[in-house]
């Protein structure tokens, strides 16, 4: 196993744990900031009726101008809420960026944007029609990530949560981000999962190339970070690669060489970053099929 090996701080295109918490229960404000998560997500979307908005809004503001950072998920462009959210976080102190639910076309983050100036914009696509326009979405120039809204999602096209009827979506998803250069998508939540369960689902993540995924319970972070990082066989490949290659002075030896090398340094650069270490002497040394965080 690999073990931190000291507190690491990273932007946010490389955060692998994204905590939402329902912005109407301010006490699990601080767990959520104490807890393994890479980001906190303030909930004022989904998980708020629209009675109590504006009470999500006042916790939402409270608790960053008490000096604590987070980001927001706010409601979709063009409902009641989505101008409020707005206009009241562009006037907050300490927002770490938002999430802008149901976005179906890049005029939804461009006009987010235009209200929320130098703020990060999370897209979160959560239909059939916002999958249809996923590159135009991610070329918009606001946009900082793709966000899989995979429960609305699903109810907008009655796919079942299988891997195999998702591929499809996940492949859009990656392609469009790398298209657009923008780092790896986040995949949608795991409800109820834990342990094996949302090991093998934050699995699927890493195997569409997404590199972030939604948690819904603090408990349910480190396992996601433990898998959305490289494993302690990619790092000891990535070492041992790079060894020999500096045994033969660095020549390169056949077109393999150059793709295997980036992909070495990617490896021991995101196990830096996260602040891993392993056992020098673990000998697995077989080349990993992925590299996550590429």
């Amino acid at each position: 196993m690999h073990q931190a090996a000291k507190p690491a701080t990273f932007g946010p295109e490389f955060a692998r744990s994204w905590l939402l918490v329902n912005a109407t229960q301010p006490p699990r404000f601080d767990s959520a900031a104490r807890s393994a998560a890479d980001a906190v997500v303030l909930d004022v979307e989904d998980a708020v009726a629209p009675s109590r908005k504006d009470e999500a809004r006042s916790n939402v503001v409270d608790w960053l101008r008490a000096g604590h950072h987070a980001w927001v998920r706010i409601n979709g462009f063009g409902t009641e809420h989505w101008e409020r959210d707005c206009r009241t976080l562009a006037a907050t102190p300490n927002l770490s960026g938002v999430i802008l639910a149901m976005v179906e076309s890049p005029e939804h983050v461009i006009r987010t944007a235009e209200l929320l100036p130098g703020v990060r914009i999370v897209a979160l696509v959560e239909t059939a029609r916002g999958v249809q326009s996923l590159q135009q979405i991610a070329e918009a120039r606001p946009t900082f990530r793709l966000g899989f809204g995979l429960g609305d999602y699903r109810r907008d096209t009655g796919f079942a949560d299988d891997p195999l009827t998702l591929a499809y979506t996940r492949s859009q998803f990656t392609i469009a981000a790398r298209g657009a250069g923008l780092p790896g998508p986040i995949d949608g939540p795991s409800v109820g999962a834990l342990g094996v369960a949302l090991a093998d689902a934050a699995g699927v993540t890493t195997q569409f190339g997404m590199t972030g995924k939604i948690c819904l319970t603090p408990e349910q972070a480190p396992i996601v970070n433990e898998i959305l990082s490289p494993s302690v066989a990619d790092i000891s490949w990535a070492r041992q690669f790079l060894r020999q290659l500096d045994a033969q002075g660095g020549e390169i030896r056949d077109g393999s060489d150059l793709p295997r090398m980036a992909r070495a340094r990617k490896i021991l650069h995101l196990a830096e970053l996260f602040g891993m270490e392993t056992d020098e002497e673990y000998t697995d040394w077989n080349e990993p099929t992925e590299v996550h965080h590429c």
